[in-house]
């Protein structure tokens, strides 16, 4: 259960994997857009292991705030490509649920040209709350 308000206007659909709104009070976080390296540098040669070590990331600097991944409010996914993110939904649907759990906050995903880091094929940023 979120401890943010979900909002679903009546007569909408509900979204699959993520949410349109929440509504949130309590401590803020921003994390920068992260990226699909390890604490060395180092990528994993395929899209899927990239969002997987992304996610983690975002987990481990939650951590570091008192946050988990039930904290997290919105997510902005920028993909160098589309076809890569949507070839693989599947695996990306598992990874996502492994690494946040039930949890599905309001998200953003769209195609960029390139990303500062070459072999970065995305980047994800994050806003949390926790609640107080």
């Amino acid at each position: 259960m979120s401890p943010h308000k979900i909002l679903l206007p009546q007569g909408w659909p509900r979204p699959k994997g993520y949410v349109n709104g929440l509504v949130a009070r309590g401590t803020q976080i921003f994390l920068s857009g992260q990226i699909g390296w390890d604490e060395k540098g180092i990528f994993p040669a395929d899209f899927a292991g990239q969002v997987r070590q992304a996610l983690q990331n975002i987990v481990r600097l939650l951590e570091e705030a008192g946050a988990t991944p039930q904290s997290v409010v919105r997510l902005a996914w920028f993909v160098t490509d589309l076809a890569a993110y949507t070839g693989n939904l599947k695996e990306i649907g598992k990874i996502y649920r492994d690494v946040f759990g039930d949890h599905y906050p309001t998200m953003t995903l769209v195609q960029v040209v390139s990303l500062v880091e070459p072999q970065a094929m995305l980047e994800i940023e994050t806003t949390a709350v926790i609640p107080g």
